[in-house]
């Protein structure tokens, strides 16, 4: 089937929206396919999307056929870190390889599942939940709903600490030649008193253009907490639009840090809802786009209650050609008083022909609260470069070194030792130096 949205033939192979024995999935899917049909992707004249050009992307044919994939059990090893002890969930193409994928927690700990699965056996939970938070009118929130695939569902019950992470790697596998579509949509529910901690990679294999839409929505109940790591490291002919929509309640913490290293396009939709008092949300980043590539950064964090804390930073490493977008909005709602917001965006140009695109914003409406912002951008520092030559460190080992100290004040907030030193042998291979 041919979709044409504001008469533009896109993803020429989508199938009809797909179908569920639940009446509330079936309506959120028409409406919307009907605002997508109404409003169409994002262009360049989308205020929020005018730094990513996707007619790439909208020109492209796409394989109706997720399945094609060659990745052996070998050449999966190699992808990831070898860690010990997890929860192992691997997609490849947006389908779950349960071949490749691996639970070991207890399922009176925790529930995983697609959501698929998740549609038959909770479905009184998923309706209760998914897409209650999100923007509906976003046109990639849109798209995702009319069209994915699957998913995965994550389901911490009250009062249950997970011990073991869960560990999840989406892989685009193209390397048959086809170009990959997937749109995963992911439920993650944390109830009271629980405590989960997820990682997930984003990785390709093959030189084909590909695009991957997801959305994950993340609901962290009275006094649960959630720690959330993503590491995006796709190949150059790799689109992607990630959204990633939480909803907090009283007493809990949320943190969230994502890492980009690599990709065409990559934008990330970061937003949580402080909806009660005593909250905690952490949202920290290290982007670091070179080649051509453009790594966009959205956040929104919503403080609606009072007595509510946030803290975000977001560093950046351009090289190249390569531009980076940051845009963060915090809004301070009128009954959310003693509320505490801070937000940092800092930025390091190891070229002259990289670009940053850095905005961010405070919305305040109450009168009792501590809210900062701020953005700095800039080469590396010649007086420190300076100082580290004069104790007899070459140019390149002193401009590394430089680069890492500044990458640390985010790597430092992991509280995954096998995470962390894969992050720090990523950063280093990044580096031109």
């Amino acid at each position: 089937m041919s979709l044409t949205i504001i008469n533009q033939p896109i993803f020429q192979s989508v199938t009809e929206p797909s179908s569920s024995t639940s009446s509330v999935l079936n309506e959120a899917r028409k409406l919307a396919l009907s605002t997508i049909q109404e409003n169409g992707l994002a262009t360049k004249n989308h205020e929020d999307y005018r730094y990513l050009n996707f007619s790439n992307i909208y020109n492209q044919t796409f394989s109706a056929d997720n399945s094609s994939t060659i990745i052996s059990n070998q050449e999966f090893a190699n992808l990831i870190p070898a860690f010990e002890n997890v929860n192992l969930l691997v997609i490849t193409n947006g389908i779950f390889r349960e071949d490749l994928s691996k639970v070991i927690t207890d399922n009176k700990a925790i529930t995983i599942s697609t959501l698929h699965e998740a549609i038959k056996n909770n479905l009184l939970i998923v309706e209760k939940y998914i897409g209650t938070k999100t923007d509906k009118n976003d046109p990639f929130v849109a798209f995702n709903t009319a069209y994915s695939n699957d998913g995965l569902f994550i389901h911490v019950p009250a009062k249950s600490v997970v011990e073991t992470t869960t560990v999840v790697v989406h892989i685009t596998d193209n390397q048959t030649g086809n170009k990959i579509l997937a749109q995963n949509r992911n439920l993650f529910i944390l109830e009271k008193h629980s405590n989960s901690q997820v990682i997930e990679f984003h990785i390709s294999l093959g030189n084909e253009v590909s695009f991957n839409n997801h959305v994950t929505e993340i609901f962290v109940e009275e006094n649960a907490h959630f720690e959330h790591y993503t590491v995006q490291n796709e190949q150059e002919k790799i689109a992607q639009v990630n959204t990633t929509q939480v909803h907090q309640l009283r007493d809990s913490v949320y943190s969230n840090a994502t890492f980009t290293f690599n990709g065409n396009i990559v934008r990330n939709n970061t937003n949580t809802i402080l909806d009660a008092e005593n909250i905690e949300a952490n949202l920290w980043g290290l982007f670091m786009p070179s080649g051509s590539s453009v790594i966009d950064n959205h956040t929104v964090v919503d403080h609606a209650k009072p007595h509510c804390n946030s803290n975000e930073l977001y560093k950046g490493v351009l090289n190249d050609k390569g531009t980076g977008v940051f845009n963060g909005k915090i809004f301070v709602r009128q009954d959310a008083q003693k509320t505490n917001a801070f937000q940092s965006n800092r930025i390091i140009l190891l070229s002259d022909e990289a670009t940053i695109n850095t905005k961010p914003q405070l919305e305040i409406f109450a009168d009792d609260v501590k809210c900062s912002h701020g953005a700095t951008s800039g080469q590396l520092d010649t007086e420190s470069l300076f100082y580290l030559r004069s104790r007899g460190l070459s140019e390149k080992s002193a401009k590394a070194l430089l680069v890492n100290a500044f990458a640390s004040e985010v790597l430092e907030n992991i509280n995954n030792e096998t995470l962390k030193n894969y992050l720090i042998e990523q950063l280093s291979l990044k580096l031109p130096y």
